[in-house]
């Protein structure tokens, strides 16, 4: 029932929440931090899965459990990374804009990259994939959400202040019931593999953490534009990985092995690695 149901209409549901918080404004904000804006989309799209690889080579993951990591490094940051950035004092226009972009252009990049992916670590043994269906799939289920949205929040804004809250809250309550609903049915799987994915997944964090942060800075960057670009590299919303690895390897009895890595992402960003970020920001 969360696989197959639950699942994909949550993920709908969750993106188009993002939509709803975005306008127009938040594109045009793009013009305004040009450079900021590019080196973002840089580190996500290209620096991101190519550090995501070399953890995925270094911790020797198995080969599943290692597209697991490229399709998680493939993901957006989501509304948490727009929340988190403003906690964090970051520039949240430049947040959401990022996100927003990054939502879009995942229907592209995340099919090719997990293509690319399967065929290096799963050789002969990797499940066909149909690219251009997996893309269709994020259209409806990423893009068509959050530019309904994003069309709605346009239009009808006044008549959305007491729903955007609201329709946050139910996407936080639908992330968290996805992501331990989906690992408590394969719970000795989980276990299993914990100690080889937390490592790789703090260690993927704190490195595009550091990243994030300092890369920005040799293009002169303000220090709320750095942490921002910071957040939006180290967050991913592991619903989406989740929803993706299901998608590829439909699991009737839980989680997906490709969509595990975004479980126990999700678990552990906000148990030890949003304080880290957080703490890691404070100090800077």
């Amino acid at each position: 029932m969360i696989i197959d149901i639950l699942l994909p209409l949550s993920l709908i549901f969750i993106m188009f929440s993002l939509g709803i918080g975005l306008n127009i404004n938040d594109f045009k904000n793009i013009s305004n931090e040009p450079t900021a804006f590019f080196v973002g989309i840089f580190i996500q799209m290209l620096v991101l899965p190519i550090v995501a690889f070399t953890v995925s080579l270094f911790f020797n993951l198995s080969n599943e459990i290692a597209v697991g990591m490229m399709i998680l490094a493939c993901c957006p940051g989501g509304v948490t990374s727009n929340i988190i950035t403003k906690l964090a004092n970051g520039n949240t226009a430049l947040s959401i804009s990022l996100t927003a972009v990054v939502s879009l252009l995942t229907v592209i990049t995340l099919p090719l990259i997990v293509n690319l992916s399967m065929g290096y670590f799963m050789g002969t043994n990797a499940p066909e994939i149909d690219i251009l269906s997996l893309g269709l799939t994020m259209f409806f289920i990423t893009t068509i959400p959050v530019s309904l949205g994003l069309y709605i929040n346009s239009r009808y804004s006044s008549y959305l202040n007491t729903f955007k809250p609201l329709a946050n809250k139910i996407s936080s309550v639908l992330f968290v019931v996805i992501v331990f609903g989906a690992l408590s049915s394969e719970w000795n799987t989980f276990i299993e593999n914990l100690s080889i994915l937390a490592p790789s997944i703090f260690t993927l964090i704190l490195i595009m953490l550091t990243i994030g942060y300092y890369a920005p800075k040799l293009f002169n960057v303000d220090n709320k534009i750095a942490k921002t670009i910071a957040i939006e590299s180290s967050i991913q919303n592991a619903t989406v990985g989740i929803t993706i690895g299901n998608i590829i390897f439909n699991s009737s009895t839980g989680i997906s092995v490709y969509g595990l890595t975004s479980g126990v992402y999700g678990i552990l960003m906000y148990i030890v690695s949003l304080p880290i970020i957080l703490l890691f920001l404070k100090n800077k």
